[in-house]
């Protein structure tokens, strides 16, 4: 095998330069940001873990809630439930044997027998566990979801406020309480919703504390003379920027450290938002719903609640992994392609560890947030097709003959794979590249115009086409150009539109978006330039 002497060193540039790739972003933040001690006022409490949801009714056991409750209870005064029934366990007992006091929650709907049924049930909860039942929730968020009209409301919350002795409250998006302020006379306490990632105009983390701080004394100068608690705040750890408004490990370790001295300040009564990840939520919330917990779903904490913190503590093993997966590509691609020139190993060296770096990207980026069987094997497939593209590509650099094939011969292949006809899969040399590359940029139109069309809940996907983004910047640089038609100009102008519309309506703040939108408008390149009239040979 004839290796150029400029390879080591081009691998300890490249290695260094994927170092440097992994560190920026991971770098160490938030060391300033001080969290006055002692325990949470209270945390939203939802015991579910990994394969359990109230949606199928699979509920932890009595064992389970009984270890969360340990886990809680150093950290927080109260916990605050949804639900009065679901689940074979007493939480009232089982929280009061721990110290913890218990905001009890109803949940309304749209069924009105079982509401019946959840409102009989707290009653006789807090009737039967004054002592640990501190104030009763009747209903959340039921009028941003429009459960119920607000008079069958304030009536499910004076049939309650009747029946107990404890406070009672509703609780739900402060603007609802603005647009409804009838409901205020009917509780005891005006519980709002204070999440500045959700709003309709996101809030991003700088701001974001002082803006609930703004918030709360509006409500309160709104409704004077009524107790106002927070029942709702905190920040995601993972998923997709609103606007500038970015989810993160660090950032949600900053609004918690910022918003608790705040209410240590002001004296602010509040529930934080959650305890622990809910993967359940994902099924109508996207990536960002399941990842509010402030342990992760195996009951892990998430950050420390001082000193600097990294957004990905293993970015080194990351790292490392990118530059042994990109050095492995290499020889690989060498001990297959023997006698390169030093020029052509020079760029294969630089392929396979942009490669190597992409796939781990890859990796980590959609595995954790494969939340059920279905997205599992979506990633999986995703992984697998990468990777195979990963090894095609620079298969076909090392080879030096890029394919001639349409766009049109791929759909042709395609159809004939979906239908049985192998015959007429083949295409000669090269094909599976050729066709692999214009399947995934195929499928980042699809999602393209999904980002348009239903952005709220759908990430950003270009972890999902990370080794697809480094064949095409590759094609661009070799000048590789397909054999332009239809299907190319179809495939190439809707993902170059779609993601430029994203982009304009997700706003500059976003640059998780103008990302994708980078990334898009590369992936669509070679399909767009290949409609270009060629000069004659």
């Amino acid at each position: 095998m004839n290796r150029s002497v400029l390879l080591p060193p081009l691998l300890v540039l490249l290695a260094g330069l994927v170092l440097v790739a992994w560190w920026w972003p991971n770098r160490l933040q938030g060391g300033d940001a001080v969290m006055p001690a002692g325990r949470l006022n209270s945390v939203s409490f939802a015991p579910f873990r990994d394969g359990q949801s109230p949606l199928t009714g699979q509920f932890p056991s009595a064992a389970e809630v009984e270890q969360d409750l340990v886990l809680l209870a150093p950290h927080a005064r109260a916990i605050r439930s949804y639900a009065a029934l679901g689940g074979d366990y007493d939480l009232p007992v089982m929280a009061g044997a721990h110290g913890l006091k218990l905001w009890l929650g109803i949940r309304l709907g749209g069924d009105l027998a079982q509401n019946a049924r959840e409102i009989a049930a707290a009653i006789a909860t807090a009737n039967r566990h004054p002592e640990t039942v501190e104030r009763v929730v009747v209903g959340n968020e039921v009028l941003l979801r429009r459960d119920l009209p607000p008079g069958d409301l304030i009536a499910a919350i004076d049939q309650v406020r009747a029946a107990v002795k404890q406070p009672v409250t509703y609780a739900d998006v402060w603007e609802f309480w603005q647009q409804f302020p009838e409901i205020a006379a009917h509780v005891d306490i005006v519980t709002i919703h204070l999440l500045p990632y959700w709003e309709d105009e996101p809030t991003g983390i700088d701001r974001a504390v002082a803006h609930v701080g703004g918030v709360y004394r509006r409500m309160a100068a709104q409704f004077p003379g009524k107790r106002i608690a927070i029942g709702e705040t905190g920040w995601p750890s993972r998923g997709r920027w609103r606007q500038d408004a970015a989810p993160g490990r660090v950032e949600q370790a900053l609004f918690l450290r910022r918003f608790i001295a705040l209410a240590a300040q002001e004296g602010f009564d509040y529930n934080v938002i959650e305890a622990f990840d809910q993967r359940w939520k994902a099924v109508n919330e996207g990536t960002v719903g399941a990842n509010w917990g402030l342990w992760s779903v195996d009951r892990q904490p998430k950050f420390p609640l001082a000193g600097p913190l990294r957004e990905d503590p293993d970015w080194l093993r990351h790292a490392a992994a990118s530059v042994a997966l990109g050095v492995g590509l290499l020889t690989a691609v060498l001990a297959v392609h023997r006698g390169l020139a030093s020029r052509r190993q020079a760029w294969l060296a630089v392929l396979a560890m942009a490669l190597g770096a992409a796939l781990v990207f890859a990796w980590t980026s959609t595995v954790p947030d494969a939340f059920d069987g279905f997205l599992q094997v979506a990633a999986a497939t995703n992984l697998a097709g990468q990777a195979l593209l990963a090894w095609l590509l620079l298969d076909q650099v090392a080879s030096g003959a890029w394919p001639v094939r349409s766009a049109a011969q791929t759909t042709t292949a395609i159809r004939g794979l979906l239908l049985g006809r192998w015959a007429r899969i083949a295409g000669g040399q090269g094909w599976l590249f050729a066709d692999l590359a214009f399947l995934f940029a195929w499928t980042a139109a699809v999602l393209a115009v999904l980002l348009v069309l239903d952005p709220r809940y759908r990430d950003f996907p270009t972890p999902v086409f990370a080794v697809p983004l480094v064949a095409a910047a590759a094609r661009l640089l070799g000048r590789d150009r397909p054999h332009g038609g239809r299907e190319e100009a179809v495939a190439g102008g809707v993902l170059a539109l779609a993601a430029v519309a994203s982009a304009v309506l997700e706003g500059p703040s976003n640059r998780q978006s103008l990302a994708w939108t980078a990334a898009a408008l590369v992936l669509a390149a070679p399909l767009l330039l290949s409609l270009r009239p060629r000069s004659p040979p």
